[in-house]
């Protein structure tokens, strides 16, 4: 296995604190070992298997006392090792990559990004404590990934039947296309094998969808029933299905507490404004950072809230005679949603959380 180490691994368990970094690719993991000084003690390359990251651990430990690594890329390549450090009761840090920047001034190998991310933890850079990935909320990920792909696929398919159908016999493409689109699937999905190529596709294109439409179903099905296990009183607020209380505990992960108030939750899902001043000249600009999905559920929520609660078109009706226009009256409705989904999420800090106002 290729290596390179700076020193030699001390015969005694030295008193000092150090800090890990961990460069992660998907097959190998490099890490580097740094003192609080700042001093690079020794880097090296792991296998990224379970058995490389004992071997991992059992490297780095007699450098001093290892109280907090950063990782690289937790939710891809880095997941199964920060979850390990996690559990030996190691502190992990999510570590963005170096900007380009640094990159130019310092180069770009395994250890000089494992230097950097240990480096990143060092100076505070670096503090954002990463998903655990091991409860409901990744449940609900991996089922929200399939659904997706689900819908996606019986879009096009669906766009496919519709082309294909305008190229079949005249009289065959009267018949289906004054048909609905339910009736349309269901027709074509019966019909006979006459040897035409088109009509053929056309039965198999239906039957995909049929497929799709009942992996759909499925999907939901234990989409819901693993918001209503975890956090069964989300669906009682006005205008949160199932699809935005997923995406909104994904969004949050298996361990919310490491949000730090509701203002981190906001900007988590990108609806928290960004400050924007310069000299005289005092502004704020829309966030266009963080969780799309979280921040397409809070719209799906707001949207909702709109049609069908009072209090919500009350406060649309004030805004509006305020001069505020209607995208501007969402976007804070958005951000007094996320203030409420918070809340449910983590009923323990709602005492702290500012009243809502709408």
């Amino acid at each position: 296995m290729p290596q390179t180490t700076l020193s030699e691994r001390p015969e005694e368990q030295p008193s000092e604190d150090v800090i890990l970094g961990v460069d992660t690719h998907k097959d190998v993991h490099v890490a580097a070992v740094i003192t609080m000084l700042g001093a690079l003690l020794a880097h090296q390359e792991f296998p990224a298997t379970a058995a490389g990251y004992r071997q991992l651990l059992a490297w780095a430990g007699p450098f001093g006392e290892l109280g907090r690594a950063g990782v690289e890329c937790t939710r891809s390549y880095g997941a199964a090792l920060a979850r390990f450090l996690s559990r030996e009761s190691i502190q992990v840090v999510e570590v963005n990559q170096p900007d380009r920047a640094t990159r130019r001034k310092r180069g770009k190998t395994d250890a000089v990004d494992a230097d950097a991310a240990a480096r990143a933890v060092l100076s505070g850079r670096a503090d954002v404590t990463p998903k655990t990935g091991e409860r409901p909320a990744a449940d609900m990920r991996v089922l929200w990934l399939a659904k997706e792909s689900a819908v996606k696929a019986r879009t096009q398919a669906k766009n496919q039947l519709k082309a294909v159908l305008l190229g079949v016999d005249p009289e065959l493409r009267e018949a289906l296309s004054k048909l609905t689109n339910t009736a349309l699937i269901a027709t074509c999905a019966g019909l006979p094998d006459t040897g035409d190529a088109a009509v053929f596709t056309l039965r198999l294109l239906a039957r995909r969808i049929q497929q799709l439409t009942a992996e759909v179903k499925e999907l939901t099905r234990r989409v819901t029933k693993a918001v209503q296990r975890s956090h069964p009183r989300l669906l009682d607020i006005i205008g949160v299905g199932p699809d935005s209380a997923a995406a909104l505990l994904i969004a949050a992960g298996d361990n919310p507490e490491r949000l730090a108030s509701e203002a981190s939750f906001a900007a988590l899902c990108g609806v928290s404004p960004v400050e924007q001043s310069s000299g005289k000249t005092r502004r704020r600009r829309l966030n266009r950072g963080g969780n799309r999905q979280a921040n397409a559920g809070l719209y799906r929520i707001v949207v909702t809230r709109i049609r069908r609660d009072a209090r919500t078109h009350t406060y649309l009706e004030r805004r509006t005679k305020h001069g505020m226009s209607k995208r501007e009256i969402i976007r804070c409705l958005k951000r007094y949603a996320a203030r409420e989904i918070y809340r449910e999420i983590q009923p323990a800090t709602a005492s702290n959380a500012a009243p809502s106002a709408t």
